[in-house]
């Protein structure tokens, strides 16, 4: 978030008037980390304190962020024509209305970000700024080292050849091969497709990281609100990934 006029930020807060607020900070009364303000101040609520008399103003939220685990087989959408079950009961009490930022299939799980933030889920989305998303996957049989080495460099699909990704083994077995995959990507069903595409039936596949939110702490169906702080980190990953596409003339 930008930095904001004190006096707005005052009124937004419910405490009184801009123009009333304008006395609060000629008396002195407004500090911004822990400097007496004057009229004219600006601060950004994200990152800076901004106490009246002391205490910490009660600003409401600008936008809505929420970190959700998507279960299997609920529908990434907050209306479903043909009555499957969506977001909208998972996200029940919730006052905002928010929408998701990309899409996880019916038969994936895992980490999903929602925001009404629309200048942030853009520039996340954006196919040239590159956020991370990694996932845990889950195949039938073993898995071969080949394959491993294909799915990290590139494998030919119908739309072209997928970006090199990074690929981890977790558990290989008899029954079934568990590995982790950092993708750069968001082609519809990417992974299950490149797994498809070299003979493997996916029986699992939970997203565990989108930007630098990571699923950790959440049950499937569960969700929370994100801190000011990962707000912060997710806007700082974006500046980065445009300022690298300015450098490279992109």
């Amino acid at each position: 978030m930008a930095a904001v006029r004190l006096q707005k930020l005052i009124a937004s807060a419910g405490v009184c008037s801009r123009r009333a607020a304008e006395e609060l900070i000629r008396a002195g009364r407004v500090q911004v980390d822990g400097r007496v303000a004057t009229l004219g101040s600006s601060a950004d609520p994200e990152t800076q304190k901004v106490p009246l008399d002391g205490k910490p103003l009660k600003l409401p939220a600008e936008h809505g962020y929420i970190a959700l685990y998507k279960p299997r087989g609920v529908v990434v959408t907050l209306a479903d024509e043909k009555g499957r079950d969506g977001l909208v009961k998972l996200l029940a009490g919730y006052p905002r209305r928010v929408f998701p930022v990309g899409r996880l299939d019916r038969r994936s799980e895992g980490l999903l970000l929602l925001t009404d933030d629309g200048d942030l889920a853009a520039r996340l989305l954006h196919p040239r700024h590159h956020v991370l998303k990694r996932y845990q996957v889950s195949v039938r049989g073993p898995v071969r080292n080949a394959d491993l080495k294909a799915l990290a460099e590139g494998v030919e699909l119908e739309d072209g050849v997928t970006l090199p990704a990074g690929v981890e083994i977790l558990e290989r077995g008899a029954e079934k091969s568990r590995f982790a995959m950092e993708l750069y990507e968001g082609r519809n069903r990417q992974i299950r497709r490149m797994c498809e595409k070299l003979g493997y039936e996916v029986l699992r596949l939970v997203r565990t990281r989108f930007g630098t939110l990571e699923l950790a702490g959440l049950a499937p169906g569960a969700w929370r609100e994100l801190t000011r702080g990962e707000v912060k980190r997710l806007r700082e990953e974006v500046r980065g990934a445009e300022k690298r596409m300015r450098r490279e003339g992109v």
